[in-house]
């Protein structure tokens, strides 16, 4: 198997294991796995995992296995599968073979199981959690032995297949190795390997009613499916020794060549949360509409607001991947996406908080087409129509009756010039009884379309518009952080840090040619920021387009 060109490649610690193992002839080729469990949608820590297996799997021409670990029917569920799948392959991703599922391997494991129970390592233990706990001991004090550690041989081997057949309640006992009750890893005191759950399996039916547990799960599966390198996060670094413990000791995985456990660190990312489970809590009490919801960190969040694969892939790439733990600010993740969008991008005009100007010296019945480029940069890209008539929109925040001379928009008295139009100036405006303007009265320079007027005149401030009778209605939706606290997770209460603002929705309107935008299709509206048509809620009757991610200071 070759290797890839190491003048091309990323070079980590990972790959530099996997290029020694290869040199060595350990292995002859690479087999990696994305394993996660179908509790919950994967947000972006699971994409650096995503990017990390699957990539090394190409680029050493490898293979890497989607594998559900399926362990927990309680907490899991068909959709989150189905989300996953999804997930993987948009990410620009494919497995090599069929899906694969830990509950695959349930009779195997039942084996295994009873194969360490022959061998006297591991026993059927009465004592319930709350007496498990205390036995267990803490990280200061050593653990103590189970009063049914010592039970024999057929003794557990019964007790356990009493288990299988769901002669015992949940709770009332459990299958646990017999390891080490004074080591100082707390995972390899004597840790429950099986448990009774009465709960349908959405793969294996009511066929199974004890389950086992992750723990003995995963490094089974990772051998039966001959993964060389399992490739994990460093919260399960000292649970390598129980990985190590639990294939040790069963006959069928004595190769040298066995699969072996790295640790790399997990994706810390600031005023975001990386926990399935507080995730899951935020869905449950409606502080967001679902997992999807824009305003989370989950795939298929960050799809629906109009990041692209591509920029995932190349955030993803540029945080790299050691052991170091560390807090990466979320201006980089923003970075990816807004060079990739301005680069590529489409652009178009929209205004958030309109207000109308009626230009009075333009011809009442006339509407004109002004054509426009769909890129700046891009030739090939083309050009786009905008109408213009006596009566267009502008942004309410464009116009002041006074300002200084820093104020490069529409004053009244002065000129401006609409993007890709004319130059304007505003005459007088119209209130309402709060004092809010309503409409803006303006001239125009017939002799001024386009960006280089015949006379010469030079306008600095330059304003994006839609025309009136042609504008579509549109909703904004206009995103934050979710969390005003710079890493919520440490927070005593995440209620005590949700951003109020982290969504503000605007009634505005758009140039007609977005009434078809294309779901999940970014632009950048000129002026405004980069947006993308709604994946669920847009249509050509009711278009919401989400907020991706603002301009930079200067305007792109």
């Amino acid at each position: 198997m070759s290797q890839v060109d190491t003048e091309v490649r990323p070079s980590n610690f990972i790959r530099n294991i996997i290029d020694e193992d290869l040199e060595t002839g350990k292995h002859t080729k690479v087999h990696t796995r994305f394993p996660p469990e179908p509790n919950g949608f994967l947000h972006i820590g699971h994409a650096k995992s995503i990017c990390l297996n699957f990539g090394i799997a190409q680029d050493y021409q490898g293979q890497c296995n989607l594998r559900f670990d399926d362990t927990n029917p309680e907490k899991e569920d068909i959709d989150y599968v189905h989300s996953i799948q999804e997930d993987v392959q948009w990410l620009g991703f494919q497995w090599a073979g069929e899906i694969c599922y830990s509950s695959n391997y349930f009779d195997k494991l039942h084996q295994y199981a009873v194969e360490l129970i022959n061998k006297n390592l591991a026993y059927v233990c009465f004592l319930n959690s709350e007496e498990t706990r205390e036995y267990r001991g803490t990280l200061k004090v050593p653990g103590k032995n189970s009063p049914y550690r010592d039970s024999s041989v057929v003794d557990n081997l019964a007790l356990f297949e009493r288990m299988r057949l769901g002669e015992f309640k949940e709770g009332e006992c459990a299958l646990r190795a017999k390891i080490d009750m004074a080591s100082p890893f707390m995972c390899m005191r004597d840790p429950i390997i099986y448990r009774v759950r009465f709960a349908h399996h959405h793969q294996t039916g009511d066929k199974w009613c004890i389950y086992p547990m992750y723990d003995f799960t995963h490094c089974i599966s990772d051998a039966i499916e001959n993964i060389t390198h399992s490739l994990c996060t460093l919260e399960f670094q000292d649970n390598r020794r129980l990985y190590d413990w639990v294939l040790d000791h069963l006959d069928d995985f004595q190769a040298d060549n066995r699969t072996r456990q790295y640790e790399f660190s997990r994706l810390n990312l600031e005023y975001t949360l990386m926990s399935k489970r507080k995730l899951n809590d935020l869905v449950v009490n409606n502080v967001v509409t679902g997992w999807d919801d824009a305003r989370m960190p989950t795939i298929a969040g960050l799809r629906r607001r109009g990041y692209t694969a591509a920029s995932i892939r190349e955030f993803c790439k540029r945080i790299g991947v050691t052991k170091q733990e560390n807090m990466i600010e979320v201006a980089m993740l923003d970075a990816c996406i807004r060079e990739e969008l301005n680069e590529h991008a489409p652009r178009a005009m929209a205004v958030i908080n309109p207000v109308k100007i009626i230009i009075e010296n333009y011809p009442e019945a006339k509407i004109e087409e002004i054509m426009a480029p769909v890129h700046p940069n891009i030739e090939e890209m083309g050009k786009r129509p905008l109408a213009f008539s006596r009566e267009i929109f502008i942004d309410a925040d464009d116009f002041r009756e006074e300002a200084n001379k820093k104020y490069k928009r529409l004053v009244q008295g002065k000129e401006v010039r609409l993007r890709n139009a004319y130059v304007i100036k505003s005459e007088r405006c119209d209130k309402d009884y709060e004092g809010n303007i309503t409409t803006i009265y303006c001239t125009y320079d017939d002799e001024t379309l386009g960006k280089n007027p015949s006379d010469g005149r030079k306008v600095k401030g330059v304003i994006h518009w839609v025309e009136a009778s042609t504008a579509k209605n549109a909703e904004f939706r206009l995103f934050d952080r979710l969390f005003t606290d710079v890493n919520p997770a440490a927070a005593d209460s995440i209620e005590d840090v949700l951003n109020p603002n982290s969504l503000v929705i605007k009634q505005g309107v758009v140039e007609a040619n977005l009434m078809h935008a294309k779901a999940e299709k970014t632009y950048q509206f000129e002026r405004e920021g980069y947006f993308c048509a709604d994946n669920k809620d847009s249509s050509c009757d009711h278009l919401v387009f989400n907020l991706t991610v603002p301009l930079r200071d200067t305007f792109a």
